[in-house]
């Protein structure tokens, strides 16, 4: 919240404006945060528990199929393309990775990059289609290959084969990483400076958002997840990972294609701010009422 009132307050006074903002999201996506997931994962993953960990591939599938057909209901009732693109994506890369690993210091990172995995790969297959006017966008595969899968990938092939990079650059490595979740709420706060909030406060298909993605399926998620022999830390994670609140890079993906870039803005604005609600809210019940 307070990096959020942070790039609100450099936008309205004029320090930073929409597009000083732009090289900021530039840095966090190709730099930052590929680093921080790059050295968390180097530094705190073994190799037990990177193999323990690969049932979440299985579960981040299974919860973007359910999650899938439950957004073509909503959008059906809200009649908006770009609606479900807002459902499906949650802000992983943004908020997911700071939160997580806040709770979870030592496996956290591990949890997340894995699930991210999938979540890319989805974003950029799906994310193409749903966020462009019609649907019709088409699938680069290139896409695929970017900074945050080139991280998980080359820190994985570390952990599993024992490569130590030297102390030195480690050191450098996680200064620069270090920069990744201030800044990318800075720019969530100043995107959110640059638009009408009240427009957006008011939309209801936002709420619907918040009550179905962010409070409800976190719930029934953890739920069935009991009902396998999964760790505790992974239940908790991949549940609050469903709970995240809509992704950035839908909006910068609308933008693109000329789709409905503005209410994805809203949407992003009205869910990100619930969330500071509704994530305390999910982990306290999770872990101390469920």
């Amino acid at each position: 919240v307070i990096y959020i009132l942070a790039g609100m307050i450099l936008v309205k006074t004029k320090v930073l404006n929409s597009e000083t903002l732009d090289p900021i999201s530039r840095f966090v996506i190709k730099m930052a945060l590929p680093v921080m997931i790059f050295v968390n994962i180097i530094d705190g993953v073994e190799r037990d528990t990177l193999f323990h960990s690969l049932s979440i591939l299985v579960i981040a599938a299974v919860f973007y199929i359910c999650t899938f057909i439950i957004s073509l209901g909503m959008t059906k009732i809200f009649h908006l393309g770009i609606y479900q693109a807002m459902f499906l994506f949650g802000n992983v890369g943004f908020m997911g990775i700071p939160i997580i690993t806040s709770i979870f210091p030592q496996n956290g990172i591990l949890y997340v990059s894995v699930f991210t995995v999938i979540d890319q790969f989805m974003l950029w297959t799906m994310g193409v289609k749903l966020t462009t006017p019609c649907g019709k966008g088409k699938f680069d595969p290139r896409k695929l290959v970017n900074p945050a899968t080139v991280a998980i990938f080359a820190a994985l092939f570390l952990v599993v084969t024992g490569i130590k990079i030297p102390q030195l650059l480690d050191t450098g490595l996680q200064k620069i990483g270090a920069t990744a979740s201030p800044l990318a709420m800075i720019y969530v706060g100043g995107v959110f400076a640059c638009i009408d909030i009240r427009r957006y406060i008011k939309e209801l298909s936002l709420y619907g958002i918040v009550l179905v993605k962010m409070l409800l399926i976190p719930v029934i998620m953890y739920g069935v997840l009991n009902l396998f022999p999964i760790s505790e830390e992974i239940h908790l994670t991949m549940a609050l990972i469903a709970g995240m609140p809509a992704m950035t890079s839908v909006v910068m993906m609308a933008n693109s294609a000329g789709s409905d870039g503005d209410y994805a803005l809203g949407g992003v604005f009205v869910t990100t701010i619930c969330s500071i609600v509704t994530l305390p809210f999910i982990c306290w019940l999770l872990q101390y009422i469920l």
